[in-house]
């Protein structure tokens, strides 16, 4: 009924892929279908045995196929079988097969299994990834829980879209005055005193925008406790949530006092002296350790009088001092020595302060007794000699004039090294120290090949 070549057509078109096979399993006729590109060529699987297109399985479930045929039953149920190319790569195909004629040819119409084989795939791999997502989401439950549970700082979780408590550990339910499982859930504002849900909620994001959070003072509604309430702001999965420590007011009161009772100690009971002066560096107050140091009566004799009024070099260090910790801010182990109220003389190092954030800036000075480590360092040779020892004195105290007068030029190239190192490399400073003019500081670095020192 219908033409030969029109039939043909039917099957390649009715199939992705046809195969006729003689009695002896070999391939006579392989029809692709011309709008499935994805087989390619298969015109050499003409004239093979089909066992030796199929995988070692796939032969075994054809043979078994072939049999229930032969029992000659109407229908076999379709098959599926990997074929394997000479390219050594595979591809199933859902055959179904059928008599022709009576000498035994099968036709197979096969549909390519590839596309649904590679959707489950897909199907496979997602359903691997949600199950490790699962398992790292269980993972990161557990921590989440065992963190809560464990932690001893009180700590609450607000939700800012409905301003509703989502979570809070043991700690902060206690602080609270509540079950856990009472506050979960409930409004914020309804826990504490006197509060209303947007003006606290407004609070608390305020309070977390800051960088330095300022805690929030507030009253449990439950327990009647004062407590602190410190915000973070933070977004999780697109909803913003508050992550609030709650500390008894108690708990900060007690901190600032143990640190304001330390430092008092450290103040009085020090071995170091410590000095607190002004922008012009009077003396508003010293410890007992600097009294000592000076051989004062007491805080009314030096209350009042200038730092430099204690100092070997007297307005010079001073300056020094003031130029240097004004323009960084601290000033670390500058030598020098102090006069005491009897004319004597105690080698110490200087550590200062600059304290400006305040209407009235505050020099404070942390004086060292460094006598003992001099004395060390005269012994071990630190210094030449005696004649250098006294020359080096002499800086500060008298013109670079008159101490090269009675010295040679390594004894003024030394003067110079000690002054820059006492100031720093700070040359104005140091030309003022050895009574210098800038420019003729300038002609003796040159001359002793100081102009780089410092590595400038």
């Amino acid at each position: 009924m219908i033409a030969p070549d029109l039939l043909v057509e039917v099957l390649a078109l009715a199939a992705d892929i046809s195969l006729l096979v003689d009695p002896t399993l070999r391939v006579t006729t392989v029809l692709v279908n011309p709008t499935h590109r994805s087989f390619g060529q298969l015109t050499d699987w003409e004239g093979t045995l089909l066992s030796e297109i199929l995988t070692d399985e796939s032969r075994r479930k054809l043979e078994a196929r072939l049999d229930e045929m032969a029992g000659h039953r109407r229908s076999v149920p379709a098959v599926e079988l990997n074929h394997v190319s000479q390219n050594v790569w595979e591809f199933p195909v859902r055959y179904s097969l059928h008599r022709l004629g009576s000498d035994g040819s099968i036709l197979m119409l096969g549909r390519d299994l590839r596309p649904m084989a590679e959707v489950q795939q897909q199907l496979v791999a997602a359903q691997l990834a949600l199950e490790r997502d699962y398992e790292a989401q269980r993972e990161l439950d557990t921590r989440y829980r065992v963190l809560m549970e464990t932690t001893r700082d009180p700590v609450m979780l607000v939700s800012m879209s409905t301003g509703r408590i989502a979570d809070l550990n043991p700690a902060a339910a206690l602080m609270l005055g509540g079950a856990r499982a009472e506050i979960v859930g409930s409004a914020v504002a309804q826990e504490f005193d006197g509060r209303r849900r947007g003006e606290f909620l407004e609070a608390l994001s305020n309070a977390a925008a800051v960088d330095s959070a300022t805690p929030v003072e507030v009253t449990a509604r439950r327990s009647q406790r004062r407590v602190l309430v410190t915000p973070r702001l933070f977004r999780a999965a697109g909803e913003r949530l508050l992550l609030c420590l709650i500390d008894p007011e108690d708990r900060s009161t007690q901190a600032s006092g143990d640190l304001g009772e330390n430092l008092q100690r450290l103040y009085h009971e020090g071995v170091d002296g410590i000095v607190f002066a002004d922008a012009e560096g009077v003396i508003r107050a010293a410890n007992e350790a600097f009294l000592n140091m000076t051989d004062a009566s007491g805080i009314g004799a030096v209350r009042g009088r200038s730092i430099a009024d204690y100092l070997v070099r007297g307005q010079v260090d001073l300056r020094v001092l003031l130029d240097n910790v004004k323009r960084t801010g601290q000033l670390r182990l500058y030598a020098t020595r102090l006069t005491t109220d009897f004319s004597g003389q105690v080698a110490v190092e200087l550590s200062a302060s600059w304290l400006n954030d305040r209407p009235n800036p505050v020099l404070v000075l942390v004086v060292r007794d460094a006598s003992r480590a001099d004395a060390l360092r005269r012994a071990q040779g630190g210094l030449p000699d005696e004649g250098s020892r006294s020359v080096m004195e002499l800086v500060g105290s008298s013109t670079l004039k008159d101490i090269v007068a009675e010295t040679t030029d390594v004894i003024e190239k030394m003067c110079i090294e000690t002054a820059l190192e006492l100031t720093r490399n700070n040359r104005v400073a140091a030309a003022d120290m050895l009574g210098l003019s800038r420019q003729s500081l300038y002609v003796k670095l040159r001359k002793y090949g100081l102009v780089n020192k410092d590595g400038e």
